[in-house]
């Protein structure tokens, strides 16, 4: 296979790590490559996101760096994470349990698909999502109106600190903290999270994918569309936001953990 290495930069022993498992797959005979930001901080060679096309692309870090990787690649190839960060709720394998699967998984792997979730203000697209597009105020404080229509009918108008409009991959990230419920991957849906509204009534919504949905946003305070923390977007006065189901879906690797025993094991250490 031809296996492309990320790692995260700012850990001298992720790097460290990564070199090793790169020595470590070319022995299993796999064509092994280094993304260029991962190569320049090991004095090698190596390529963008955007010219990765191989069989599997392995990151060494936490959530952001997983989530950096699919936002920079131009196609979607398959993702294992190995965790160097906090949680790692998308970086499936602890360092010292990769060897062990690499050798076990020499003929491939099972892929899983997340949805992602495509942004459009205004009719002019803006970028795909994996965890979560985040519409909030630059200015601390200051508040927000949201409508929110379904299939063109009003099903919601509020006021609040902003909204995020979560994938059920990113229920388990900021969606969570928000008050969000944790959603099962496999369910396909745009969920919609106000940040501390204004009224005890506007709730958390799980929307079908299958349904059109737009979000207005009423109000002279200046705004911003984040999409994933990785880009960042000025809102006019009054923009339409167009939720809708990513024809590119997220390429994991299944290790063959399944979804509610990480969240017992990272979220309630059960």
């Amino acid at each position: 296979m031809k296996i492309v290495l990320v790692s995260r930069i700012d850990e001298a022993d992720a790097l460290r790590y990564t070199a090793s498992l790169a020595r470590e797959l070319e022995g299993l005979g796999h064509e092994v490559a280094l993304e260029e930001g991962t190569a320049a901080h090991l004095g090698e060679g190596g390529i963008s996101f955007e010219e990765i096309d191989g069989d599997l692309v392995v990151v060494v870090g936490g959530d952001g760096s997983v989530l950096l990787t699919v936002h920079q690649m131009k196609k979607q190839v398959p993702v294992l994470g190995i965790n160097w960060g906090e949680v790692g709720f998308l970086a499936d394998l602890e360092p010292d349990e990769a060897g062990t699967f690499f050798a076990a998984h020499t003929e491939g792997f099972h892929i899983e698909r997340r949805m992602r979730v495509s942004l459009s203000v205004n009719g002019v697209p803006l970028g795909d999502a994996l965890n979560e597009g985040l519409v909030v105020t630059d200015r601390p404080a200051k508040m927000l109106r949201f409508g929110v229509y379904v299939d063109g009918t009003p099903a919601e108008r509020f006021r609040a600190d902003g909204l995020l409009v979560s994938t059920p991959t990113g229920s388990t990230a900021y969606a969570m903290s928000a008050g969000g419920p944790i959603v099962d991957p496999q369910i396909e849906g745009f969920l919609l999270v106000p940040l501390a509204p204004y009224m005890l009534s506007s709730r958390p919504h799980l929307i079908s994918t299958g349904r059109n949905l737009e979000i207005t946003l009423e109000t002279e305070k200046p705004a911003h569309l984040v999409i994933d923390g990785q880009s960042t977007f000025e809102l006019e006065k009054e923009a339409t936001l167009t939720v809708k189901k990513s024809d590119q879906p997220a390429l994991f690797v299944h290790t063959g953990k399944p979804f509610f025993e990480k969240v017992n094991h990272k979220l309630r250490n059960l």
